[in-house]
């Protein structure tokens, strides 16, 4: 697991590069002042984007598969990921931030609607909800 980054990661580069072309820049980058330094951060927007990948975070949509073997392990570190992304949804909603979660299969499917809804959010659409691309 040396290998697997947790930061830069290549959705990640790909996201930043596709906000950085459409003009969306300013953007701080793991910015610690935020609950669990987001990926991707506009302070003076409050709007917070997290990049998940499928597996280390159980994606809804593509389902990966579980390991074969040391189930104990990988089924109590996936645990601690989803309780950790839940409380920070809570710290989120209850500072009145935005936070957007895009979904490695999301990204490789349909990047261009990821980029849509950061820029309607960005531009300041009224929304006071949390948004699950």
């Amino acid at each position: 697991m040396r290998g697997n980054k947790s930061k830069n990661t290549r959705p990640e580069l790909v996201v930043r590069k596709a906000l950085w072309h459409a003009g969306l820049r300013g953007y701080r980058v793991h910015w610690p002042k935020a609950p669990g330094k987001p990926d991707i951060c506009y302070p003076g927007r409050r709007l917070a984007i997290f990049i998940h990948g499928c597996f280390w975070h159980r994606c809804p949509h593509c389902q990966p598969s579980l390991p074969k073997t040391n189930l104990t392990f990988w089924a109590d570190k996936f645990e601690k990921n989803r309780i950790r992304d839940a409380r920070y949804q809570l710290q989120y909603r209850e500072a009145g931030w935005q936070r957007i979660v895009l979904w490695e299969c999301q990204l490789q499917q349909n990047l261009a609607g990821s980029l849509t809804l950061i820029q309607e959010l960005h531009r300041g659409v009224p929304s006071s909800w949390e948004v699950a691309a």
